[in-house]
């Protein structure tokens, strides 16, 4: 087993070319980014009109995550590189905690302003600061879970086995649109806060099957790396543990950064089309209240938006579940594909007038990122030794979270302006990855070559 492989000082059986991951142990870690996923969608879902019956300007309820945004990019690549010494399930508990506790406060906060019990100022201050131990504590599990399962799988079936894992977020993207409007309830006078607490409460049975399902692991290829990795002449670095080469006992890997020449391109393609992908998500919500004429009925947004979602979700897990392991596509194809995927699906978001057409955009919009996000995350890990895996996720989960910084409140500030300055920067970003990633990225044949 993976978990007991270094328990021993005896020779181990020789590695087989079938993944390592139990089934059940893999449920487990689809459960964790599933439940982190759905709780953030569901809130997404109900935020836009909870800005609009508090009377805030839309672009303040996007800055309000910008905090949080900003603490993951911090906190991130550092919980990774911890999941290397401690463990990743002591991570990945960790991260449900700081989801579970940023829910409730949250929601407390958010409860407490629609009553009317604090200003909409005081509110929003108190959701930021509650939301930052998201960015602070929910940003160990992400990483941990991705580390745990590129550090177990073999190099020709990485891509689809993170894409597996990403497609845990599609379907949480799923799930919370559709359950939202069910938990926006007056029990107790919740109403739209209920989804925090209902998740919340989720998380918490998460976290327990996970402390008492998911053994207790050594990192498998944690601080055992070479001093001075080899890398092909493809620029992908031949793996130590496919070629039966490993570091001495407690030796470190190097400080791995975005700026290493093998991560640049990845890392680039990343983040350009992650602040496109930001800004379509920011965006989205007001879309749908002002083009179907919400704006005096809050609580009526809450449906529609949820239909949006779904839709984009749907086609998210289209592409994780279906295109990616039908036509085998690798790194590269996958980047690119969805990347001019998604450009095509904000040109047609951007000239939407109905919640039909709406969704069609949003959902064609979401398939190319659904493609584009396993795409740079796999080409990222495959760029890389096994004993830097926990550091690649930490920059993978990095550039996500930069990601949504300041690029949702831009684009809803250049929405608010003008649709085609909101949507014809996305369509620009877009074609610069496009470009890039056509130039500079590696080819799948070379990255995949075990």
């Amino acid at each position: 087993m993976a978990d007991t492989e270094h328990a021993s000082p005896a020779p181990r059986p020789a590695r087989t070319a079938s993944g390592a991951i139990p089934p059940s142990r893999m449920a487990l870690l689809f459960m964790v980014m599933l439940v982190t996923a759905a709780g953030n969608t569901a809130m997404q879902s109900v935020m836009p009109s909870i800005g609009t019956a508090l009377k805030v300007e839309d672009v303040w309820i996007s800055l309000a995550y910008s905090w949080s945004a900003l603490l993951w990019v911090v906190c991130a690549p550092f919980w990774a590189r911890r999941s290397d010494k401690r463990g990743r399930k002591a991570m990945m508990a960790l991260g449900l905690a700081g989801f579970i506790t940023s829910f409730v406060l949250c929601g407390a906060a958010l409860w407490a302003g629609l009553s009317g019990w604090i200003s909409a100022l005081w509110t929003l201050i108190a959701f930021a600061a509650a939301r930052s131990l998201y960015g602070g504590f929910g940003s160990a599990a992400p990483p941990a879970v991705q580390a745990y399962v590129a550090s177990r799988t073999p190099r020709a079936e990485r891509t689809q086995a993170l894409s597996l894992i990403a497609s845990s977020f599609g379907l949480g993207t799923v799930i919370g649109p559709a359950l939202a409007p069910l938990m926006v309830v007056p029990f107790l006078g919740l109403g739209l806060t209920g989804p925090f607490l209902c998740f919340a409460a989720v998380g918490v049975v998460a976290l327990v099957l996970l402390r008492l399902r998911l053994p207790d692991d050594e990192p498998q290829f944690a601080a055992r790396g070479q001093a001075a990795p080899y890398a092909s002449a493809s620029g992908a670095p031949a793996d130590p543990a496919e070629t039966g080469e490993e570091g001495e006992e407690g030796s470190d890997p190097p400080r791995l950064t975005w700026r290493d020449p093998r991560l640049r391109p990845w890392v680039f393609a990343g983040l350009v089309g992650g602040h496109a992908q930001a800004m379509v998500q920011g965006i989205a919500g007001f879309l749908v209240l002002d083009r179907l004429g919400l704006r005096d009925t809050p609580d009526a947004g809450a449906g529609p938006i949820g239909l949006v979602l779904m839709a984009g979700a749907i086609a998210t897990l289209l592409a994780q579940w279906g295109l990616i392991p039908r036509f085998d596509l690798g790194p590269r194809a996958a980047s690119l594909w969805g990347i001019a995927a998604a450009a095509i699906g904000t040109m047609i978001l951007g000239v939407a007038g109905d919640l039909h057409l709406i969704a069609l955009g949003y959902a064609i919009a979401s398939l190319g990122f659904g493609l584009f996000r396993p795409g740079t995350t796999a080409g990222t890990s495959l760029a890389v030794t096994r004993a830097e895996q926990g550091q690649a996720s930490g920059i993978v989960a990095s550039l996500a979270g930069a990601s949504y910084i300041y690029a949702p409140a831009l684009g809803v500030w250049l929405y608010g302006h003008s649709d085609w300055l909101g949507f014809g920067l996305i369509v620009a970003l877009c074609l610069i990855v496009l470009v890039h990633g056509s130039l500079r990225l590696q080819a799948d044949g070379e990255l995949t070559r075990s």
